[in-house]
């Protein structure tokens, strides 16, 4: 049986900031319960993770950066949803945004604009501008597995700390995942 622990050792997440991005470990006031556990990073992406480390799908939490434009403005956004599903990004998070045109933000963006690792963005230390929409199953998911910021570790926390963070907002914002 899968849960959000896993087989992985967790410490907490302050006494081992050499496992965080820089701008993660500025912010981890925001995230009390933060734990964090060094991982293969060749194993950081979610369903290799979740196989060799035995968590669970419905406990590990993806955070992905969408940007949006609407009058030449481009808006940027975190959206964080379980692994067991996707982000309704065209639909909910479009009109909650308010925006015209969204898509997922590039590569190259993401990982200048947030100083973190692709594949390892996390919405703890994001730019303090950035809305940070928690899809409200991540709530309900109680200890879910995240982003550390780089593709080395994963952090452990409880979900309320995600809706707690700067700029968070709990929405319906999931669609069931397409079978592969």
């Amino acid at each position: 049986m899968t849960s959000a622990s896993g087989n992985l050792t967790w410490e907490p997440a302050a006494r081992h900031t050499e496992l965080l991005a820089p701008a993660v470990v500025d912010a981890l006031g925001h995230a009390p319960s933060a734990k964090v556990a060094p991982i293969d990073a060749t194993l950081a992406d979610t369903a290799a993770f979740c196989e060799a480390y035995d968590v669970g799908l419905e406990h590990s939490a993806n955070c992905v950066v969408v940007a949006g434009k609407r009058a030449g403005e481009i808006r940027y956004a975190a959206v964080m949803v379980l692994a067991s599903a996707r982000a309704d990004v065209n639909g909910a998070v479009r009109r909650h945004l308010d925006v015209r045109k969204i898509s997922f933000a590039p590569h190259d963006d993401a990982v200048e604009l947030t100083g973190m690792e692709f594949g390892g963005i996390t919405p703890i230390g994001l730019p303090s501008d950035w809305p940070v929409l928690v899809d409200s199953a991540v709530v309900a998911a109680g200890e879910v597995v995240i982003g550390s910021g780089i593709r080395g570790s994963k952090i452990l926390l409880d979900a309320r700390d995600l809706a707690s963070l700067p700029g968070a907002t709990v929405l319906d914002l999931a669609v069931p995942a397409r079978d592969a």
